[in-house]
């Protein structure tokens, strides 16, 4: 698994915990009915297979390498229960005195806190229960399991934590944020709170997610957003987020805190928190306090990712850029072709450029090269700055000759496609 600081996962190496399969039938037929275990065949794990998360490649930046998720049965709902995940109500700590839950305070925390939480009910493999408390005094559902991570000091259902939330968007989506399924009509089929451990690779079509589920608290690659209703479930981000776990303070240092020939606590600050947001394989060591040409780079990266163009993205923090940084807003760097990468590779410019009505140089540069890689028979003339059907059939026909299909062969670049049409 390769971690970011403050051990928050980018990708995520997914692999079952040894002993027994994880797939849904042999935990069915391996012990978790009434007369105890069964013997499993080999033939029947084999059948049981669901689906291999490939490997997403090689990113481009010093040597730096994803891992993506390793083939094995993956764990779905078991057959007899496909949408059931029942849970208790909003209530306070098992055990614990005080005020009912009906309005808890908001505990601040970081990222890292929530996953490091999270990954003790993981290792304690806390057995699913709606009515059962665990030592922390957390109730062993689903919701529990986030209120736990969440610290929220009270046992919370799918019906409330979104009052704990902001919503977010799919691309916004950082390890710590919930993928919440609510169902008001009949909260016991199919509601559901998994908890976002970071994407598998950069198809994002999977991602890591923990979750309180029969047998008992887990972890695994999940398809996006998760195994069944999957277009009802919603991003949420805790309201008390915080980015002590980069020493950040909220407020801006000013500009003369970075630049050539600074050597602040503040660049440390800000290192950490670009790494945190992708911006890992710009620093070949560090960060530290002395202002170099990574932290420029890195900066710049993530000024890129938010849309921002020219002054806006010179590479030195301003306010706007240090407040995204220090609040979690905004989208995180690219995984690849952003500034920084190896030489003939040209910085990508962001999904937006190439999108039905615009006009600019990149979908220029991009139909030069396709062309120059041999799809220029989609062009009856051009290629030129109007993105047109003959720019996304030229992408999704480079993007097929790469084994992709389904969204990673859309037709519109992404950071991949746009590596390696350059590369």
């Amino acid at each position: 698994m390769r971690s970011d600081t403050a051990g928050l996962p980018a990708f995520e190496e997914f692999e079952p915990a040894g002993g027994t399969c994880g797939c849904a039938g042999c935990l069915r037929l391996g012990g978790t009915g009434p007369k105890g275990p069964s013997r499993i065949s080999a033939s029947h794990c084999a059948r049981s297979a669901l689906i291999t998360v490939t490997a997403a490649g090689t990113l481009l930046a010093a040597g730096s390498t994803v891992t993506c998720a390793v083939a094995h049965p993956l764990v779905r709902p078991l057959a007899d229960d496909p949408d059931g995940h029942p849970q208790g109500a909003a209530a306070p700590l098992h055990g614990a005195p005080g005020a009912p839950a009906a309005a808890p305070a908001v505990r601040p925390t970081t990222r890292a806190e929530i996953i490091k939480r999270a990954k003790t009910w993981v290792a304690a493999e806390v057995p699913y229960s709606l009515a059962k408390y665990w030592r922390d005094g957390y109730r062993q559902d689903c919701s529990g399991f986030v209120s736990m991570a969440w610290n929220l000091g009270t046992n919370q259902w799918t019906g409330t934590l979104d009052r704990f939330a902001v919503r977010i968007s799919r691309d916004q989506l950082q390890p710590g944020d919930i993928l919440l399924f609510h169902n008001p009509a009949d909260p016991e089929r199919g509601s559901h709170v998994t908890i976002f451990g970071g994407w598998t690779d950069y198809t994002r079509a999977y991602y890591l997610a923990y979750e309180q589920a029969r047998p008992h608290t887990r972890k695994q690659a999940t398809p996006y957003a998760y195994w069944n209703h999957a277009q009802r479930y919603t991003a949420y981000r805790y309201k008390g987020l915080t980015a002590a776990a980069s020493g950040a303070p909220a407020r801006y240092p000013g500009r003369a805190a970075f630049g050539p020939g600074v050597r602040s606590p503040y660049v440390t600050q800000l290192g950490k928190m670009l790494v945190e947001r992708g911006g890992k394989r710009f620093y070949r060591q560090g960060p530290g306090p002395q202002w170099g040409e990574a932290d420029r780079r890195a900066t710049q990266a993530f000024q890129l990712a938010q849309g921002w163009r020219g002054k806006a993205a010179d590479g030195l923090p301003g306010p706007l850029t240090w407040e995204y940084l220090a609040s979690g807003k905004g989208r995180n760097i690219a995984a690849s072709g952003s500034p920084g990468a190896p030489r003939g590779v040209p910085a990508y410019p962001g999904r937006g450029m190439f999108r039905p009505g615009q006009s600019n140089e990149f979908i220029t540069v991009l139909g030069r090269q396709l062309v120059k890689k041999g799809y220029g028979r989609f062009y009856a003339q051009g290629p030129g700055p109007r993105w047109g059907e003959a720019d996304r059939r030229a992408v999704e026909a480079f993007q097929r000759a790469q084994g992709w299909r389904g969204g990673a062969a859309d037709g519109l670049p992404g950071p991949e496609t746009w590596r390696r049409l350059f590369a």
